[in-house]
């Protein structure tokens, strides 16, 4: 006796979905990878099912969200099934308070150039005038050495105003300054977008999404942050203020982690 297949074994599994929507929008694996940042040899394996050069569940999920929308494809349905297979998706966790990495600085005052130069002409043009007018009641102060009217006059001295030093400007490092007792760490997309993730000390989920291009998300924690980044080449990466400064190629995957005293790649 033979058994036929149930409906659910002729649907195509998510690899054949992902290839017959690439084929169907007449795009190569070498384009989809252009565009999405994904390895061409992982695009291959993951058309063929094989999720294993993903680097484990959570990259896979993001690297099919990434395929699917490259080649018109609601993502949802693929996750939830691809999920399905894999033993669920783990239950998300709060989201760690984010520290404000960059507040608005008020504008260094400026020094009042005007004023201090006004009152500096002010005083040179009273001090001439007052000069000449010395002088001319001493060639013509007969009279009042008759009635013996003396007079003491003491010449002022020019005042000038000084000019207020300027405030520094606050520097990119302590505008992105973080606090000694955790640790910062702040993702900005600036090359191209990438999926992320990162997590606390204790291992709980902060964020596992899309970063797009030109988007920023900061991380915080008392002990540790721990990062995937599955396009590091497309991230500028600051740590506890300062930027570090890494060799990440486009579209190498690189997992992180950092404490308090870092930069320093984990």
């Amino acid at each position: 006796m033979s058994i036929g297949n149930s409906p659910e074994d002729d649907r195509p599994s998510i690899g054949r979905v992902l290839q017959q929507a690439r084929i169907a929008a007449g795009l190569t694996v070498e384009e989809v990878s252009s565009s999405t940042r994904v390895r061409i040899p992982i695009v291959h394996a993951i058309e063929e099912d094989d999720f294993s050069r993903c680097g484990g569940d959570v990259y896979a999920r993001g690297h099919i969200r990434m395929l699917a929308r490259a080649v018109r494809l609601d993502p949802d349905p693929l996750i939830e099934e691809f999920d399905a297979e894999h033993g669920g998706r783990p239950a998300p966790t709060p989201t760690a308070p984010l520290f404000e990495a960059e507040r608005i600085r008020s504008e260094p005052r400026r020094p009042n150039w005007t004023a201090a130069m006004v009152a500096a002409i002010v005083a040179v043009v009273g001090f001439v005038g007052f000069t000449l007018f010395s002088g001319e009641d001493e060639g013509s102060g007969s009279a009042q050495l008759a009635e013996g009217a003396t007079s003491d006059k003491t010449t002022p001295k020019p005042t000038t105003t000084k000019p207020a030093d300027p405030k520094p400007v606050p520097s990119e490092s302590a505008i992105a300054a973080a606090p000694q007792d955790k640790v910062t760490v702040r993702l900005s997309a600036t090359e191209g977008k990438s999926w992320i993730s990162a997590k606390d000390h204790n291992g709980r989920l902060l964020f596992d999404g899309l970063l797009a291009q030109g988007d920023s998300k900061t991380f915080q924690d008392k002990e540790r942050v721990d990062l995937v980044l599955g396009d590091a080449g497309a991230i500028d990466l600051f740590v506890n203020g300062k930027k570090v400064d890494d060799q990440f190629e486009s579209g190498q995957v690189e997992r992180l982690s950092y404490t308090k005293g870092d930069p320093e790649v984990g």
